[in-house]
């Protein structure tokens, strides 16, 4: 099968969607004037190492864009694959000002670099300051991207010096309404590595 997607696929779902998998979900929370924010985002990746840097890409005008466009900062915390159903209730459509921590009973921290909430008990969450929103081709497409600028650790994830996700199994966005776990790990060196 061969399609342009200007043409359409002629499926009953968009298999775009589920072409590039696994996706890491940032889970990104925001603080504005409006109050707290938490929602899932698939487009979602680190982008470079010195000074970290990660991205999230957001597809319609939402309460995260706007929060973090007055304030500057963001949180992008990891999700655990035991926390499916509460990432899952912080991306219903609720009115503007909601707080989808409170939503959707998730306890809630303060970030240590900037003023921002995180998720308390998340495996890992990356404190950003935002350097750049680029609005992509389409309507309400953006690309977001932040430096980290504080890194949180769940404890019982670091083991032998290492961040292990065996210790919480992470969520990843597979398409449609599917959903992958990680839970087989292996070391592969590279060419040159020992």
């Amino acid at each position: 099968m061969f399609y342009r997607p200007e043409d359409g696929h002629g499926l009953p779902h968009n298999p775009f969607n589920a072409i590039v998998t696994p996706r890491p979900i940032g889970w990104i929370s925001t603080r504005g004037s409006a109050g707290d924010n938490l929602a899932p985002y698939s487009f979602f990746n680190a982008v470079a190492y010195v000074p970290p840097q990660v991205m999230f890409a957001s597809t319609g005008a939402k309460d995260s864009l706007a929060n973090l466009r007055e304030t500057g900062v963001f949180a992008a915390n990891i999700v655990a694959s035991e926390a499916l159903a509460q990432m899952s209730a912080t991306s219903a459509p609720l009115p503007h000002g909601t707080d989808e921590f409170a939503a959707a009973g998730v306890a809630k921290a303060e970030c240590s670099t900037i003023p921002c909430p995180r998720v308390e008990g998340a495996p890992a969450t990356l404190e950003c300051r935002v350097t750049q929103v680029i609005a992509l081709k389409g309507q309400h497409n953006y690309l977001i991207l932040g430096e980290v600028t504080g890194i949180h650790l769940r404890d019982d994830c670091v083991v032998n010096g290492r961040f292990d996700p065996t210790r919480y199994h992470p969520l990843a966005r597979m398409g449609y309404r599917d959903y992958a776990v990680v839970q087989e790990v292996f070391e592969f060196l590279r060419p040159g590595e020992r």
